[in-house]
């Protein structure tokens, strides 16, 4: 079986952990749905579900309590699997109250919220890798991220394929663009926006604050893309 996903580090299991890995691997082969781990705090179980995960050569998902749990976990898979997809998903609201009615105040308290930026950018590659089709992904998310997620297929029909050589006439590519919520800008570009000039349309993906891909058309083909 060839691995793609590759714990880099410079220890080597000891002590206990060759044999709850090999526990929790040949459990997993066998189709158990529940197995628990247990270690005291410091004695390596984020190490040891690493390598069970590069045993198994599944896509995984790290669930935990809270944000500052999973930011920890992340950081820590993200150094175990430095070539592989740790993509990051919990809740992108610094803050959010509810909508809600005080009866003996006769008080009506609207919805206020703040979003994240950056989490929301992290939500979306974690997404966006997802239906790419890797299979060298580990997702670490937190539990009340799972509320409100829509259908993958009605979000894969959002998705905009395009290759070299796939007939898209202009305005039904930027018409498709808008469809998905993306702006359009003559400005610098920001994520979630593009910018088309003659044949050449820009865009920054959702899921990046950098990248910018350019799309070049010609007579309703895509000719280049870089």
């Amino acid at each position: 079986m060839t691995k793609n996903l590759i714990v880099q580090s410079p220890f080597e299991p000891a002590g206990h952990q060759p044999a709850a890995i090999e526990s929790l691997v040949k459990g997993l082969d066998d189709g158990l749905l529940h197995q628990v781990l247990l270690g005291v705090t410091g004695s390596g179980k984020t190490y040891t579900m690493a390598k069970v995960i590069e045993s198994t050569q599944r896509p995984a998902v790290i669930m935990a309590p809270n944000k500052t749990l999973a930011a920890q976990l992340y950081g820590e898979f993200k150094e175990f699997f430095p070539k592989n997809a740790i993509e990051y998903f919990v809740s992108y609201y610094d803050y959010y109250q509810p909508e809600a009615y005080i009866v003996h105040s006769d008080t009506y308290i609207e919805k206020d919220m703040s979003v994240n930026d950056r989490i929301d950018r992290l939500r979306l590659k974690a997404t966006s890798a997802l239906v790419s089709g890797r299979r060298d992904i580990i997702v670490v998310a937190s539990v009340s991220c799972i509320y409100g997620l829509g259908s993958p297929k009605e979000y894969q029909k959002t998705v905009l394929h395009a290759n070299v050589g796939d007939e898209h006439p202009r305005q039904d590519f930027i018409r498709r663009l808008i469809g998905m919520y993306f702006e359009r800008t003559n400005a610098d570009l920001d994520r979630g926006k593009f910018r088309a000039t003659g044949d050449v349309i820009e865009i920054m993906p959702a899921s990046q604050n950098a990248f910018i891909y350019r799309v070049v058309l010609e007579d309703e083909k895509i000719q280049e893309i870089f």
